[in-house]
């Protein structure tokens, strides 16, 4: 009886869980041509790769892909065609079973050959990869070993014998040989030799073959970007020390156009960090899955020629370094201007709040005189305030003699005199310490504040 998970899924769970067979390598059968060819595409020119095999299975009455699609095995009659929409690349993968496994010297087939020549010209894209292989039958060449005049043949008539580069791979079920060089049809070539393997495993090497020659040269692509970088970075270091040097012995007044200076480099090296951090963040991925390809083919040497590892460390390090260079030096200088900066910050602040103290000092100085001038004002205003205030007692006492006051208003005035000034005084004394410390307590509030 069957039953049904009746449960929430996750929407992405379907997707997630075939991805774990997405690409699988195809069965192949000896002798067979393979022509394999990769083109960079942006978004635009990714979209229109997949309606230009939409229209290559019209023409062949076949389905087109879905727009979801980003992997395609069909059978066009005279070839196979195997699609693959990749993050920055699109690959074409053409097969078709050859006729015989000779190789004299006849050019020899090739499976591009039975793809129509009008509709391979208007690939979208720039091609980055292109290539030839050739898997035919080591039974015909088991009592030669390499240097034997049947191999020698089949090599010599396929590739250059100054370059070549060969070994044992798949735990030695198989020779491959290439000489990594792009021939006068634009595509470069490998020959591969198969004895007892069988048709998924010999699918799965070649598709581990054509991956380390794809991932090669997409790795490669950071190359001409780290070179490129190389002339701005050697500018911003120099600029940079200048600055450097400035910054130590400079003055106040120039410290603003040395900050203008620094943000200016600073803008500099942040936006070529931004343009091609990503370019080489994938190249460094790319030079993982390579290794991790050659790795998968289990190679051991064949005679005295180089192992694919050999010559790939000896060629494939000093670019590969040269990016990792790049990338390394771009951090560095990063941080660098990133510490200066943070020094001409610190010194502008410390001077700043120099400037401050020094403004505050004065501030206070100039309320030192103030107090001062005003404690001398003060007296003045004692004796104009009782000057005042006894005037107006010595009218009152005039007038209170007409009412019996015994005692003229001089007199009144003159005795009225001392207690006036001692209290104008002490009222004048509160009022000024009540605002001193008023104004002292807001002063400690402010400062604790900061």
């Amino acid at each position: 009886m069957r039953t049904y998970l009746h449960i929430q899924q996750h929407p992405s769970r379907v997707a997630l869980h075939n991805e774990i067979h997405a690409r699988p390598p195809e069965a192949m059968t000896v002798p067979i041509a393979i022509s394999h060819v990769v083109m960079v595409c942006d978004l635009e020119q990714r979209q229109a790769s997949r309606e230009h095999v939409a229209a290559l299975l019209r023409d062949h009455h076949l389905p087109p892909p879905d727009d979801t699609s980003t992997h395609i095995r069909t059978d066009l009659g005279g070839f196979r065609l195997r699609w693959e929409l990749h993050t920055e690349f699109v690959s074409y993968t053409f097969t078709r079973t050859m006729e015989d496994d000779t190789l004299d010297e006849r050019e020899p087939q090739t499976a591009i050959a039975a793809v129509p020549q009008d509709w391979l010209e208007k690939l979208p894209g720039e091609a980055l990869t292109s290539m030839h292989v050739w898997a035919l039958s080591n039974g015909k060449f088991v009592n030669n070993v390499f240097g034997g005049s049947a191999v020698a043949t089949v090599i010599k008539h396929v590739l250059n014998e100054e370059t070549l580069v060969g070994s044992a791979v798949a735990d030695g079920a198989a020779e491959v040989h290439t000489d990594f060089a792009i021939h006068a049809d634009g595509f470069s070539r490998m020959l591969l030799l198969v004895g007892n393997m069988t048709q998924r495993r010999l699918g799965r090497l070649v598709q581990r073959l054509l991956e380390i020659e794809t991932y090669r040269m997409a790795a490669l692509l950071g190359l001409p970007a780290a070179r490129d970088a190389g002339q701005s970075l050697a500018y911003a270091e120099r600029e940079l020390a200048e600055l450097a040097e400035s910054i130590r012995s400079a003055e106040r007044y120039d410290e603003p156009a040395l900050l203008d200076r620094l943000t200016k480099l600073a803008g500099q090296v942040e936006s070529q960090y931004a343009a091609t951090h990503s370019r080489f963040s994938a190249s460094s991925a790319y030079f993982e899955l390579v290794d991790e390809r050659i790795a998968d083919i289990h190679e051991s040497r064949l005679g005295e020629l180089q192992t694919i590892r050999e010559f790939m460390d000896r060629r494939l390090t000093p670019a590969r370094s040269t990016c990792e260079w790049a990338t390394r030096r771009q951090d560095a200088l990063s941080q660098r201007v990133s510490r200066i900066s943070s020094l001409l910050r610190t010194r502008v602040e410390i001077e700043q709040q120099q400037s401050s103290q020094a403004l505050l000092t004065t501030m206070n100085d100039r309320q030192g005189l103030q107090l001062k001038l005003q404690s001398t004002v003060e007296g003045l205003s004692v004796a104009a305030i009782t000057y005042y205030i006894v005037g107006l007692i010595s009218y009152v006492a005039k007038g209170a003699q007409k009412l019996g006051w015994p005692v003229s208003g001089e007199v009144t005035a003159a005795v009225a005199i001392p207690f006036v000034a001692f209290a104008v005084w002490w009222l004048l004394r509160r009022l000024h310490q009540k605002i001193v410390s008023h104004s002292s307590s807001h002063s400690s509030a402010q400062s604790s504040k900061n």
